[in-house]
């Protein structure tokens, strides 16, 4: 993938810098971006509007050379590191070597990512280096819009994504009910508050759950950190994670947000589920929060704002007599997020579905998720994974939405 960095040119010429630096290891989506090179430490970038330089140490140079997208590719030992290391310890060794790497390629002034470290600015600073931080989400605003290549990894991991669904579902569906009909059945479970779900003889737990999920997504080349399986109470916070046995007739919210393991593209989505029978409460919630989605899409796409897919689904959840924090900035119940966010190399990124949120263009790849929170009911989100089209928008997502199982 060669991404369009013309808007990146444009902001160095305005700030008077040559190049563009980033000292961070691969797992930084601004370095993976910049240099299409993933290392588990720390290596330095260099973009100019003429060509892109990696440095990296001897263990990564090879694979640099083949796997990363730089123009030009060189190694620490190259400006002699180990002596200068055994000079003037580490940090001052490699300072003195980028130094002298950009020297080599007429650069005497860098942005650098807002986040760059400290200690390595302060260090090529006291060596005539000009750096400046910059501040004007530049490159995070060119990574929001993707290539096409971009959303065929984004569409691959989401199809990893609904595969996991499809696994937490079938646990549910094929778990039964333990009845909590002693004191002697409650000691049992281990629990004191009642009837659970049992699978394959044990409590089904929210735990187990994950586990499945986390399985299935590793057969289908993806990977997470963690993922909410949340129950009951639990739901009702949207990022509690959820712990424990899962229960009949009430609210299950399953939020799956994996990462591709080759080209470490995210996707995200949301479902809620009972096992049972739902309380009237919840059979409302459901079709509101669907019908609030369903807002969110009527207004989605080029030229939009973020903030007018937002105002939509608080429309709708205000209208019923819900709160919003749009309605009030203090409420703990209601809708208590925003519509949605941008999602590529990180889970969250631009744009924003919220009130601060700004023209939508084609390529945008955001998620919309409106939900409902109450801890006296649960939770209720569902979500949605779409591209922003030059004529609207697809849906990335192909995954029913069944509140029942």
């Amino acid at each position: 993938m060669d991404p369009d960095l013309a808007t990146l040119d444009e902001y160095l010429a305005a700030v008077g810098c040559d190049g563009y630096l980033v000292d961070a290891p691969g797992s930084n989506a601004t370095q993976r971006y910049l240099s299409g090179f993933d290392a588990p430490d720390p290596f330095v970038t260099l973009y100019t509007p003429d060509s892109t330089a990696v440095l990296v140490s001897a263990l990564e140079y090879g694979r640099a050379k083949t796997e990363s997208r730089a123009d030009d590719v060189s190694r620490l030992a190259n400006y002699d590191y180990r002596s200068l290391a055994a000079e003037h310890g580490r940090s001052e060794a490699k300072a003195r070597v980028v130094e002298t790497w950009l020297a080599d390629r007429d650069v005497d002034a860098v942005a650098t990512t807002e986040r760059f470290p400290l200690g390595s600015a302060d260090q090529l600073r006291e060596r005539g280096v000009a750096v400046e931080p910059e501040t004007d989400d530049v490159v995070t605003k060119i990574r929001a819009l993707k290539t096409q290549s971009e959303i065929e990894w984004i569409r691959d991991t989401q199809r990893a994504n609904e595969a996991a669904m499809a696994a937490a579902n079938d646990l549910l569906a094929t778990a039964t009910v333990r009845r909590a009909a002693t004191v002697d059945d409650i000691e049992t479970d281990g629990d004191p508050r009642g009837d659970v779900l049992v699978h394959d003889g044990e409590i089904l737990t929210s735990e187990r759950v994950k586990q499945e999920i986390e399985v299935t997504l590793l057969r289908n080349g993806c990977a997470l950190d963690e993922t909410i399986v949340a129950c009951g109470a639990a739901a009702a916070d949207p990022h509690d994670r959820g712990s424990g046995p899962l229960r009949p007739d009430e609210p299950i919210i399953i939020d799956i947000f994996p990462r591709s393991k080759t080209t470490r593209y995210h996707a995200d989505m949301t479902r809620t589920f009972v096992k049972g029978e739902p309380t009237e409460t919840v059979r409302q919630w459901f079709e509101l929060t669907q019908a609030a989605m369903d807002a969110a899409f009527d207004v989605l796409g080029p030229d939009a704002t973020g903030r007018a897919v937002h105002d939509a689904v608080c429309d709708v959840y205000e209208d019923a007599g819900w709160p919003t924090l749009r309605s009030d900035s203090t409420t703990e119940t209601g809708f208590i997020h925003s519509t949605g966010h941008g999602v590529g190399l990180e889970i969250h990124e631009l744009p924003r579905l919220s009130p601060d949120g700004g023209e939508l263009r084609p390529g945008h790849v955001v998620t919309v998720e409106p939900g409902l929170y109450d801890p006296a009911v649960g939770g209720m989100r569902l979500e949605d994974l779409v591209v922003v089209t030059e004529d609207g928008y697809e849906n990335l997502t192909d995954y029913p939405f069944d509140l029942t199982v």
